[in-house]
């Protein structure tokens, strides 16, 4: 019985010693394999222009190979158990399935960046929410899908072969010193248990009291390099944490906690708000003006309002006789309020969506059970109660992340996508994303000719300029000059996409043209935005070009519009209904998410709230200086500006920015949690 013992305790740590081995070397040869995948990263998305100190590459480099480290090293302490038990024939499948799934999501995240200019997200999980399919076929036509195979394949290969090759080769030496040298069993033990506290410390990735975490993701002044950080595993990590967060309304402070404020009332004093208790600080976040009815005689004013697909803001920048981006759009612009210094609230299309139509920093909001019931402040559902007819038409499939539900449900009276518009014009084409953008226009020109009981507010979504840019065959290309492309050329579908936004640019003005030539030009407000920035014009990664980053174009076109003083102020999706709510009558319900833009901020009551920023939801900002991260001054990056003017990062202004978005994160999480 003593000898059985014995020579259990003896399988046993040898049985553990092979294990730990067996996970040292697979975390080792795993993570290098990702470190060479971030420099070929680093080099495949390097931005034109882009000059940066090697001190700088180097930590980047350091920096990543420490969060490789930390997620090989907490695989390897989840398998631990599992290279215990499993005999050691099949070490190198478990290792190798580490090796292959690790190189994927690096590999995703690679393009991830090169679609989203940003490292994986909460956005990410469109993929099982929107057309799968559709998304597929984009990746299919628009990715190098073969070169990454064959990257995968040698990547993952290569991480194999080198753990096969180290673990021979440490096994055979360490049972030779073994046997020479006799070690006894404590001193093995020992040895064993070194190995797995250091392994389980790996995971943390630091000797300090904080874990390596989102905080430690900056390192460089360059945001491009800053994103090259994060692998794909850790980058999907931080985008699961922040989905769950935006799933979670239970912890009404959570938003605010994250920006720097304990509670409500602390960053509503930093904001100059009075307010006695918390329920009296939520009503300083609503409109509470007077409606204000239409003249004698008169109804109210229509509102169209278009979101339209990956409406970057650079190419008005180099709108010319020959070189064409705007189509149409071009000769009513000089009639319109184009505020041109303007950013999106997210990077994605129905983040977006719910950020203007519901006023909220969370996404995504609907999809749970917070649409099933209609949100008090959504916009649709407001003008419904002022006695519009609200209209959603959209040349996608509405079936797309539950809007047909949600819509209605939020105070759309009707809902109108691809089907619909299919079966009223039986030419058009379902494709990849539903129908040509054309027949939006073409049932919108003819239902605004038709005899209204109400005033109308039409939402439009359009949906051709997406990859892979097909157009319809009619569509006739236009001949450009190349050379007055200003941007980056990086992208191969530059062109085509260039081609697929005058597509779009060029529909909507002949709609805007019709609108404000006909008979009722004096009564509908036009206005426009794109739901953000898109790949194909850049990176954006060079500091003289940051600021271009999410900007897209917000125009309103009307009777009798006062412009005013901020049409190159920094401006965001936040300011948008704000801004146009006004302009109908409508004074009172919805959040005051930003300022009024056609006011002048100077005469404004509170000038903290009406301070010239550009603001984003996830967490971004910029004023007339530079732009940065909330809460991060390290992150800040200059703009371009006057000669002699001194750009800084402003600590008051960013604590006011935290705190305007902690409080519209903190007004749902307190109006809608369950």
């Amino acid at each position: 019985m003593k000898f059985s013992l014995r020579t259990f305790g003896q399988h046993l740590l040898g049985g553990l010693s092979s294990a730990v081995l067996q996970a040292w070397v697979m975390v080792l040869c795993v993570a290098l394999t990702l470190s060479v995948l971030r420099v070929l990263e680093i080099a495949w998305h390097w931005p034109a222009g882009l000059v940066v100190p090697l001190s700088d590459l180097w930590s980047v480099v350091f920096q990543g190979a420490r969060f490789d480290l930390k997620v090989c090293a907490a695989a390897a302490v989840l398998l631990l158990p599992l290279l215990l038990i499993v005999p050691a024939r099949w070490h190198g499948w478990i290792a190798g399935t580490v090796a292959v799934l690790f190189v994927t999501a690096s590999l995703v995240n690679l393009h991830y960046y090169g679609f989203y200019k940003t490292p994986i997200d909460p956005v990410v999980f469109g993929f099982f929410e929107d057309d799968t399919k559709a998304i597929l076929q984009t990746i299919w036509s628009d990715f190098p899908v073969v070169l990454t195979l064959v990257v995968l394949t040698a990547a993952s290969y290569g991480a194999i072969a080198a753990r096969k090759a180290l673990y021979g080769r440490l096994s055979r030496r360490i049972n030779r010193q073994s046997g020479e040298r006799h070690l006894p069993a404590w001193a093995t033990l020992l040895a064993v248990l070194l190995a797995m506290f250091m392994l389980v410390l790996t995971t943390k990735g630091t000797l300090r009291a904080m874990a390596l975490g989102r905080q430690n993701v900056s390192v460089t002044t360059s945001q491009f390099l800053n994103d090259m950080v994060p692998n794909g595993v850790i980058a999907l990590k931080f985008a699961w944490d922040s989905r769950r967060d935006s799933q979670n309304l239970n912890d009404p402070l959570l938003g605010l906690k994250r920006l720097g404020y304990g509670s409500p009332m602390a960053a509503a004093h930093v904001l100059g708000i009075e307010a006695a208790d918390e329920k009296a600080l939520r009503e300083t976040l609503f409109a509470h003006g007077a409606d204000v009815a239409p003249a004698a005689g008169k109804p109210r004013k229509n509102l169209l309002f278009f979101l339209m697909e990956s409406w970057s803001a650079e190419p008005f920048r180099y709108q010319a006789k020959d070189f064409d981006v705007l189509g149409r759009l071009a000769p009513t612009m000089a009639n319109a309020c184009h505020f041109s210094n303007f950013d999106s609230a997210q990077p994605g299309t129905h983040p977006s969506l719910e950020a203007i139509l519901f006023s909220t920093p969370i996404t995504p909001l609907t999809l749970g059970p917070q649409g099933k019931q209609p949100i008090p402040w959504s916009i649709p559902l407001l003008l419904k109660q002022a006695g519009y007819q609200t209209l959603f038409v959209t040349s996608a499939r509405s079936g797309w992340r539950d809007l047909d539900r949600v819509l209605k449900t939020q105070g759309f009276d009707e809902v109108v996508d691809a089907n619909n518009l299919k079966a009223a014009y039986p030419e058009a084409t379902l494709g990849i994303w539903g129908v040509w953008d054309s027949y939006v226009f073409r049932y919108l020109s003819k239902r605004l000719k038709e005899k209204q009981d109400k005033p109308l507010f039409v939402f439009v979504l359009t949906s051709t300029n997406h990859p892979p840019y097909d157009l319809p065959p009619e569509y006739k290309r236009v001949e450009r000059n190349r050379a007055k492309w200003g941007g980056e050329r990086n992208a191969e579908t530059l062109w085509l996409n260039i081609d697929s936004y005058h597509y779009a640019t060029d529909l909507l003005g002949g709609l805007v043209q019709e609108v404000r030539s006909g008979p009722q030009h004096a009564n509908t407000v036009i206005a426009a935005t794109g739901d953000h920035n898109v790949r194909s014009f850049g990176l954006y990664a060079t500091p003289e070009r940051r600021y271009l980053f999410s900007q897209v174009p917000f125009v309103i076109w009307g009777d009798g519009l006062d412009c005013g003083p901020q049409r190159q102020l920094p401006a965001s999706h936040r300011d948008m209904f704000p801004t146009l709510m006004p302009l109908l009558g409508v004074n009172q319900g919805y959040v005051n998410t930003g300022r009024n833009l056609l006011l002048d901020p100077a005469k404004q009551a509170n000038p903290v709230l009406n301070a010239p920023l550009s603001m984003n939801y996830y967490g971004t900002a910029r004023n007339a200086q530079g732009s940065w991260t909330l809460g991060d001054p390290a992150s800040f990056v200059c703009s371009p500006g006057p000669a002699g003017v001194a750009c800084h990062f402003d600590a008051q202004q960013d604590a006011q920015a935290r705190a305007q978005l902690g409080l519209l994160d903190w007004n749902v999480r307190v109006a809608l949690r369950r």
